[in-house]
């Protein structure tokens, strides 16, 4: 496992189930062949080798007659199945009232589409496999969950790079439809969407992309990555140095309605 959390998640997660399917005189064979996978899913599973399926838990949970009580640890082994900085990222995020980003490499992830990420995250050398690329999406799209216009809080602002609405990852196609995803979500009352024009001649945001989280309690924290290195920023007069920033960076793009028809017309181009 990539960290030792999510190993004792998945170690405990394995050890109910094999007293679960024990105390029913169940050999892994035979839990397998009724929950429809095969024996050796269910010893990886028991061994913590292996991530189970909510469909996989959920079986074993009817056919061992646990009452729910093996079903109830998908929440835990979903977020096991993400890796720990998406994690920490995700616990940052549902703690802030308020989320600033800027980019000027590729579109939010925030605002990915599941072929987008899955074609940005395919760039990546030396190169993910096909399991590292689909946990990584879909840790992605987990994180978008935070995105509810049910709720007040909390409100996003971001200004992307022209930059990002022409660079064409994974195609022209997936570039429209990532560019119809940006003008669907920055019609919703909780996002403003900015652009940040090539032809500026005045550009704060040329040291790289980063957010901002306001949290509950009135701090602001920073998060940058860049290559090989990710930092939580902490440190209130680092931290105001990248709030003022931002502040310059948004002043210095186009307004959200100005953002809005500019990415139509690029739209209109690709």
């Amino acid at each position: 496992m990539e960290d030792e959390e999510s190993g004792a998640v998945l170690r405990t997660v394995g050890r109910q189930i094999k007293l679960w399917r024990e105390a029913a005189g169940l050999k892994q064979a035979e839990l397998g062949a009724a929950i429809g996978y095969g024996e050796e899913q269910v010893s990886a599973v028991e061994r913590a080798r292996r991530i189970p399926s909510p469909e996989f838990l959920d079986n074993a949970d009817r056919v061992l007659e646990a009452g729910g009580k093996i079903a109830a640890m998908r929440k835990d082994v979903a977020e096991a199945r993400y890796p720990k900085k998406v994690r920490d990222i995700a616990k940052l995020e549902a703690d802030a009232v308020e989320l600033g980003a800027y980019n000027n490499s590729v579109v939010d992830g925030l605002l990915q589409t599941d072929e987008y990420a899955t074609a940005v995250f395919r760039e990546r050398r030396p190169t993910f496999t096909d399991e590292e690329v689909e946990q990584r999406v879909a840790a992605r799209l987990a994180r978008q969950k935070i995105i509810d216009t049910s709720a007040a809080r909390p409100l996003f602002n971001f200004v992307q790079c022209e930059s990002t609405l022409r660079r064409p990852i994974g195609g022209k196609m997936v570039l429209r439809r990532q560019l119809e995803r940006l003008l669907e979500m920055g019609q919703l009352r909780t996002i403003d969407l900015q652009v940040l024009p090539l032809n500026r001649e005045e550009n704060c945001g040329l040291e790289g992309p980063f957010r901002l989280l306001r949290l509950k309690g009135g701090a602001t924290i920073a998060l940058t990555e860049i290559q090989l290195l990710s930092r939580v920023i902490a440190d209130p007069k680092e931290a105001q140095i990248l709030d003022i920033r931002y502040g310059i960076i948004r002043a210095q793009a186009l307004t959200p309605r100005e953002s809005l028809a500019f990415i139509e017309k690029v739209l209109g181009e690709t």
